[in-house]
């Protein structure tokens, strides 16, 4: 581990140098590239520095307890020692986690969809529910989110909605929501009060850009049409993409401008394009898939929220809260950092048995 510390530190300075020619400033490719690396290692060499000061304060502490012979210097040096020690073990724990293989998606922005499942029109209302929620949340975090398409019900469900959310790290936090969502709880539409069972389909995907996804024109078909607004008013020139190889259709119709509409669906395309890939490459690590939380089947049944008692499960990591109320409302900051730690005791453990 030590090894690969000093790696780090090393790149970092070599980093800091390159930065300070002025070749690189004047290349802004290489510059962007070299500040983003910069700012990915900053957290592990801030760490390492302080661990490396604590090993220093042991040392120094047992100098004096060994030399000194002023009895309150000597309990001073004890109260230093006995915190640096228990402080030497939190920062390698921390240095462990800061060291494992980072998914290289996660700084990325995302495309979230959520798709109506069963339940009828219920299933429609909840899938809007936890569109709010994401979107509460989003906005919490200073993220901005950008609605790609939707198809909303009568009475305001979405049968689905696809929604881009711009923010630092949001692939690395949001990805924990992948999975099938499930409601239960009496739905507005039942007159004899019985509970019902209901669930919506929540995929999260990093944003691909060209250089990740390259599509060949004679693959898509583009056509054009006009979308109708309330009271039958044409308002949006609406951009339909089909993709011959996968069969996927994006349909856009959120911006008023047709070359908008265009460059959102592309970016839709993209994102499912890659999605598409990336569940393959899952498939082929499949044990290193199941050890880790949020990159599983889409198809799991991740969480429940049960209305009548106000509490939300999530079934990969046995977590149950009973503020489903907030949660609703995108307080689901606890269930996400549950999530992390559990995934990175996975890895911790999968790192330890290899």
């Amino acid at each position: 581990m030590f090894d690969r510390l000093e790696d780090t530190v090393n790149r970092y300075e070599d980093i800091t140098a390159e930065l300070g020619n002025p070749d690189v400033v004047n290349d802004q490719e290489k510059f962007r590239k070299l500040m983003k690396e910069q700012s990915s290692l900053a957290p592990l060499i801030e760490t390492y520095t302080e661990y490396k000061n604590c090993k220093k304060n042991i040392e120094d502490s047992l100098a004096i307890l060994d030399e000194e012979t002023d009895e309150e210097l000597k309990e001073m040096a004890k109260e230093e020692l006995n915190e640096s020690k228990a402080r030497v073990e939190e920062l390698e724990h921390e240095l462990k986690i800061l060291l494992l293989p980072k998914d290289p998606n996660d700084d990325k922005d995302i495309v979230v969809e959520i798709r109506a499942g069963a339940g009828g029109e219920e299933a429609a209302l909840f899938a809007a529910e936890l569109f709010r929620m994401y979107v509460h949340y989003a906005q919490a975090r200073g993220w901005k989110v950008e609605v790609l398409s939707g198809d909303e019900t009568g009475i305001g469900g979405m049968k689905e909605v696809e929604f881009m959310v711009k923010g630092q790290g949001a692939y690395s936090i949001m990805k924990y929501e992948s999975g099938v969502h499930r409601v239960q709880r009496i739905p507005v539409t039942e007159s004899n009060g019985r509970i019902q069972t209901s669930t919506a389909s929540v995929a999260v995907m990093p944003e691909a850009e060209e250089v990740d996804i390259h599509i060949d024109e004679k693959d898509i078909r583009i056509d054009v049409m006009r979308a109708s607004g309330n009271g039958g008013q044409c308002v949006n020139s609406a951009v339909r993409l089909t993709h011959y190889p996968t069969g996927i259709v994006i349909y856009s119709q959120t911006e008023k401008s047709q070359i908008q509409n265009k460059e959102k669906a592309f970016a839709l395309l993209r994102a499912k394009l890659y999605d598409i890939e990336t569940q393959k490459a899952h498939d082929a690590e499949a044990d290193a898939r199941r050890s880790q939380i949020g990159t599983g089947d889409r198809a799991e049944k991740i969480r429940t929220y049960n209305f009548p008692q106000g509490r939300v499960t999530d079934h990969r990591i046995g977590l149950t809260l009973y503020k489903l109320d907030k949660i609703m409302d995108g307080d689901i900051q606890d269930i996400i950092d549950a999530c992390i730690a559990a995934d990175q005791a996975a890895k911790l453990a999968k790192m330890g048995e290899d």
